[in-house]
């Protein structure tokens, strides 16, 4: 075997000198571990979900409803994993989801996660809610492939600054979040009564962009810091946002726009209408909408209503290689993967990352192998059955 699955070679021969990998390599894993060994309110932020987080295991018991049906006797002596997106080739399909306040499982926070990224080659997606600015983490990435993720403040100035400081910064993609203008009931959070963003995490944006500045009236430190988070908490998040607001970015974006939380069909088409180029079908991991429907169960029909025309990506419940190829075959032209890297991040760091990369991508193309699958772009749901009693 070649390319990713030699990480599985390398883990072997380091057993010969009685090495073994720092974290595990089944990812599911990671989240008991995260438990035992980090900050119980910062893990409970990352792994915590909507009211009786129902949705959140929706997402994995969609992926256990498709059953992988192997096909032999062809030649995957040599897989190719690679997608194009965006007129971009990328090596393979996996993204690293916008994760905010990173700084909880880690110092480093999302730096860490660019310089992982972008020894992977794996595009990541900044958060508009990250610990560390636009431009140090674009730094950190370095030639690396870097999207931003947009929450769209109740500002327009302000949404206009991020976008701009993002362009200028070389991000390639904006990913536009639909789903958070209102922070989910979260009771893992309320139980602890911890909010990070109130303590200065996942603000940084924000207190280094020009207009929030001018908004505060001074730049911000320790004098004014608390009315600085005051104004965050106003303008984070903004409710009032119709299709009719989408227009404003696509003016000030020339690049790749792609919505972010898409679940329903028609929601797809009206982001084909706006003039979008590409849509993630995500239920934020079940951090927003208790009692909903699994994001897989959703993508068949969106990927169906849109895939000819526009992007589609999937979000919510990447554990496994096995679940790339079933997202993949039902429409997904690439995935992102969240709190599997929060996870890593927080045990290990930078070095976390990497493996929590490897492992997905070497789990991959191992699968893709022994399931007689050479390329990704040649997946389709003829690969797939249903579980039985589904």
């Amino acid at each position: 075997m070649t390319g990713f699955a030699d990480y599985q070679n390398e883990i072997y021969r380091d057993g010969l000198d009685n090495r073994t990998p720092i974290l595990p390599t089944e990812l599911t894993a990671l989240e008991g571990l995260a438990r035992e060994r980090l900050d119980p309110r910062a893990f409970g932020y990352v792994a915590g979900s909507a009211g009786t987080e129902s949705t959140a295991r929706a997402n994995l018991e969609a992926f256990r409803r498709w059953r992988i049906v192997p096909r032999m006797l062809r030649d995957v002596a040599v897989r190719d994993l690679s997608v194009e997106l965006f007129g971009r080739r990328l090596r393979s399909p996996l993204l690293l989801a916008p994760v905010g306040v990173l700084t909880i499982m880690h110092p480093e926070g999302e730096l860490a996660v660019a310089r992982a990224a972008a020894a992977e080659q794996v595009p990541m997606v900044l958060s508009t809610a990250s610990s560390h600015s636009i431009e140090q983490v674009a730094q950190a990435g370095g030639a690396g492939h870097r999207w931003f993720q947009l929450y769209w403040p109740d500002d327009r100035d302000l949404a206009a600054s991020f976008v701009q400081r993002a362009h200028d910064s070389g991000y390639e993609t904006l990913v536009v979040t639909l789903d958070t203008h209102t922070l989910g009931w979260r009771p893992r959070d309320l139980d602890q009564a911890y909010l990070p963003f109130l303590g200065g995490a996942g603000v940084a944006n924000f207190f280094t962009d020009p207009v929030f500045q001018k908004i505060v009236g001074d730049p911000i430190d320790e004098t004014n810091r608390d009315r600085a988070i005051g104004i965050w908490s106003r303008l984070f998040g903004n409710p009032s946002l119709t299709w009719d607001d989408l227009p404003f970015l696509r003016e000030r974006w020339e690049g790749p726009i792609v919505l972010k939380g898409i679940q329903h069909p028609d929601d797809a088409r009206r982001a084909v209408d706006a003039g979008m180029d590409g849509v993630v079908v995500s239920n934020h991991g079940g951090r927003q909408v208790d009692g909903a429907a699994g994001a897989l169960d959703a993508l068949p029909a969106v990927a169906k209503a849109v895939g000819d025309r526009l992007t589609v990506l999937y979000d919510s419940g990447i554990r496994s290689g096995s679940d790339v190829i079933k997202a993949m075959a039902l429409g997904a032209r690439a995935v992102l993967l969240a709190r599997p890297y929060a996870y890593g991040l927080g045990l290990a760091g930078q070095a976390g990352v990497r493996h929590v990369i490897r492992c997905l991508l070497a789990d991959l193309d191992i699968t893709m192998a022994t399931s007689g699958n050479a390329r990704v772009a040649d997946l389709s749901p003829d690969l797939l059955t249903t579980a039985p009693g589904h």
